[in-house]
């Protein structure tokens, strides 16, 4: 975004203002952001600058400033226009310069504004714009309307009678009173704040069957309904099952707009009211309504697009199991299982496909198969893909381990998303002599080792933690995502010597074709052995080192620091740190206690501050470690494996994949996720349900209902009667185990999930 110093001093003060943060925090990162600096390289290393911003503040301030950027262009665009039309005043002039908000402008500029040919524009061409005129300036009774409108009869026009040109005359005055600034704002705010957003069956539809019946006579408030009703709702247009509207408040719109448009003793008063109602009826109702939707839309979007990114920044924070190697198991059934196996890097080292539920004769063969590709690679965990065939899988697994007297966590992960990832030219280079199903095989593998970096390369919105995904503004969700994406690679920061380019590209500085120029460069080096040979990789300047350096990782490296989150700005700094102690910088990193009895105010200068100190320090207390939780498993049931298989009032084990603002779907293992309305979250209200669980959290629910036709499950959080004796979980050994972090569970009263189910909006877990 490139501006000039004035425009950038002007959007600061207009920041400051809309932010309430202080002058020197908006005004320095601003300038940050126009040098090019990115968010998470700004929140982590620029603190002293910032007035230690986060993310989500800097991420605003950088919202704020593309918006009134882009305002400013629209601003000038419209000045240049009305300026050739020979319109622009000064007072005009300073009122387009003065407003702040898109919408305020273009209301400004709609009078001036290029129209179609419109009764009022056709009214003008018949020459009785005069006759607008002095219809509305009229302030005595003595001549009547229609003395008025004679002079202005002429059949060669078209104007046979009087009511034809005062008609003409209305059309233009309507025209005239629709396009004010003042009555467009008067009628979207009380619209906004009074009018109901109403739902009624398209024509043709009434009395159908449909998901969308509970809209077939709906209506609420138009500024209080909730995301996934006015997403669904919309949905519902667009298939053409409903129609839409805005019903607004127009009795008390069309008396506040004859104060605000007529004087109170107006001789013609009762015939301009008449041309107001035209005014709102045919021009500002449809007009403002249109806009309104818009509006709602944009709110419903916002509000979708913010569960997604939190979903998806808990699935991609998610505990890795780290380095080990791992057999991947893609499951099937007729076309069999494929297995890889992949090393404690990720990198693929062979795959088989075996067949254990095509026949009893294949079974043996499968099994001796399964255990020879453990044995001859060395398999520490193996993970099995949650789709089809997945519970079955897990079961072969494990009874085939047990009778060989093998004990290796097996692991059930998810598949969303991993049929995306195989198909992907992502996939074809990594893998192009493989075959999809086996690509799927690896990525199951590598995403149980580490979830970020495997996911990172399917495109956020397949991954299938979202709401209503595919009905949201697209540009919106993929900003918002991407910026979730980048946000968490530059948290948990990557290893430069086994990281894929889709990861690094993620980091910040870095563009897919510089990471794939790091990678280029890694493999004829065979490794990077320091950061400051990233200077090396062609195109990679000073710039992009500096942005990159500090979230790049080296593990085992000539230069301590280079395997932290130290930037290589500051290494000089630690150096003295360790003179100072009079050690050497390996020993100050490795032990704690003389970090700790450092003065931190001795190395404060200019440029530093204490909150990069007490970074600096806190990582030299834990170089390299990862930031995430500690991997561990959740516990399912061997004897529920299907629907039918549960009972209402069954305890079950599970994991969340999916929260939205009417509650939470939670995979309890039976290839179809149960749904926890929102009011069985807690004994407590709920208003978010993030504020309960999260995605990938670990929790134990118990059955509220079961709908074999449907295939839909009700499950509870809440607390109550315990679960009798027979229906209390079977010993641990009978269970299967799925990746998972460690969270607090809350636990669950009865309700109708039908409704929630039929608009929720989700695809929720069938299989693959």
């Amino acid at each position: 975004m490139m501006m000039n110093s004035k425009q950038g001093s002007d959007f600061s003060r207009i920041l400051i203002a809309e932010t309430g943060l202080k002058d020197f925090q908006v005004t320095q990162t601003v300038a940050l952001l126009e040098e090019g600096a990115t968010v998470p390289f700004i929140a982590r290393y620029r603190k002293e600058v910032t007035g230690e911003l986060d993310e989500v503040q800097i991420r605003l301030l950088q919202e704020r400033l593309a918006y009134h950027q882009e305002l400013s262009d629209r601003r000038q665009t419209i000045l240049k226009s009305i300026d050739e039309q020979g319109k622009l005043t000064a007072e005009l002039r300073q009122r387009l310069e003065a407003v702040q908000q898109k919408t305020e402008l273009e209301d400004l500029y709609l009078p001036y504004k290029p129209k179609r040919r419109t009764k009022a524009s056709i009214a003008r061409e018949r020459g009785l714009e005069p006759l607008a005129g002095q219809l509305l300036a009229a302030r005595e009774t003595a001549v009547t309307l229609e003395s008025l409108a004679v002079p202005y009869l002429n059949p060669e026009l078209e104007i046979v009678d009087v009511a034809g040109a005062l008609a003409g005359a209305g059309h233009i005055l309507a025209e005239q009173f629709a396009d004010r600034a003042e009555a467009r704002a008067l009628v979207r705010e009380l619209t906004w704040q009074q009018g109901l957003f109403r739902s009624q069956p398209a024509r043709g539809k009434e009395g159908t069957v449909s998901k969308f019946e509970m809209y077939y006579d709906f209506s609420e408030s138009l500024r209080q309904i909730p995301s996934h009703r006015m997403l669904a709702m919309r949905r519902g247009e667009k298939e053409e099952v409903l129609r839409l509207n805005v019903a607004a408040p127009e009795e008390e719109l069309l008396n506040r707009l004859g104060l605000l448009l007529l004087p109170a003793a107006h001789p013609y008063r009762d015939w301009l009211q008449q041309v107001i109602i035209d005014a709102y009826q045919r021009l500002l109702a449809p007009s403002i309504e249109v806009e309104l939707r818009l509006q709602a839309k944009r709110a419903a979007d916002e509000e979708a697009i913010r569960v997604f990114a939190e979903n998806l920044r808990n699935l991609l924070l998610a505990a890795p199991a780290g380095s080990r190697r791992v057999l991947g198991v893609d499951p099937g059934l007729r076309t069999g299982s494929k297995l890889a196996t992949v090393d404690a890097t990720g990198r693929f080292q062979q795959h088989v496909t075996i067949y254990p539920h095509a026949g009893r004769g294949r079974i043996e063969p499968a099994k001796q198969e399964l255990l020879r590709l453990i044995e001859a690679q060395q398999v520490e965990m193996v993970a099995i893909g949650n789709g089809t065939a997945g519970r079955e899988m897990d079961q072969f697994v494990r009874q085939t381990l047990k009778e060989a007297g093998r004990k290796l966590p097996v692991v059930m992960v998810s598949e969303a998303g991993a049929s995306i990832y195989s198909a992907s030219d992502i996939a074809r280079e990594e893998f192009p002599e493989l075959d999809l199903t086996v690509r799927g095989a690896i990525s199951i593998a590598r995403r149980l080792q580490d979830p970020l970096a495997e996911l990172v390369k399917v495109e956020p919105k397949s991954i299938g933690v979202g709401q209503y995904q595919h009905d949201v503004s697209q540009p919106a969700l993929k900003k918002s995502l991407d910026e979730v994406v980048e946000s968490c690679v530059n948290y948990v920061g990557v290893d430069l010597n086994t990281a894929s380019w889709a990861l690094l590209s993620f980091v910040s500085g870095i563009s897919a074709t510089l990471a794939k120029a790091i990678v280029l460069q890694r493999d004829e080096l065979g490794g990077f052995t320091q950061r400051k040979q990233l200077l090396d990789v062609p195109r990679f300047g000073k710039k992009a080192f500096e942005q990159a350096a500090g979230f790049l990782r080296v593990r085992n490296a000539e230069q301590p620091l280079d395997n932290t989150a130290v930037h290589p700005e500051r290494y000089k700094l630690v150096e003295q740190m360790a003179a100072d102690q009079g050690v050497a910088l390996p020993k100050l990193i490795a032990e704690s206690r003389l970090l700790e009895q450092l003065d931190l105010h001795r190395y404060v200068g200019e440029n530093i501050g204490l909150p990069t100190l007490r970074d600096i320090i806190s990582e030299l207390k834990k170089p390299g470690r990862d930031p995430r939780e500690t991997f561990v498993s959740t516990i399912f049931r061997e004897d529920v494996m299907e629907v039918r298989d549960l009972k209402e009032g069954m305890t079950l084990n599970g994991v969340v994949t999916n929260v939205a603002a009417f509650g939470a779907f939670v995979d309890i293992g039976v290839h179809q996720d149960g749904l926890v309305h929102i009011s069985q979250l807690a004994d407590r209200f709920v208003k978010d349900p993030n504020q309960v669980v999260k995605v990938g959290q670990q929790v134990q629910v118990k059955v509220l209902s079961i709908d074999l036709q449907r295939k839909r499950i009700g499950l509870t959080l809440r607390s109550g009667e315990q679960p009798s004796v027979a229906e209390r979980q079977p010993p641990q050994k009978k269970q299967s185990i799925r990746q998972q972090s460690p969270k607090k569970s809350a636990t669950a009263p009865q309700t109708d999930l039908a409704a929630a189910f039929a608009k929720s909006g989700f695809k929720v877990k069938q299989g693959k």
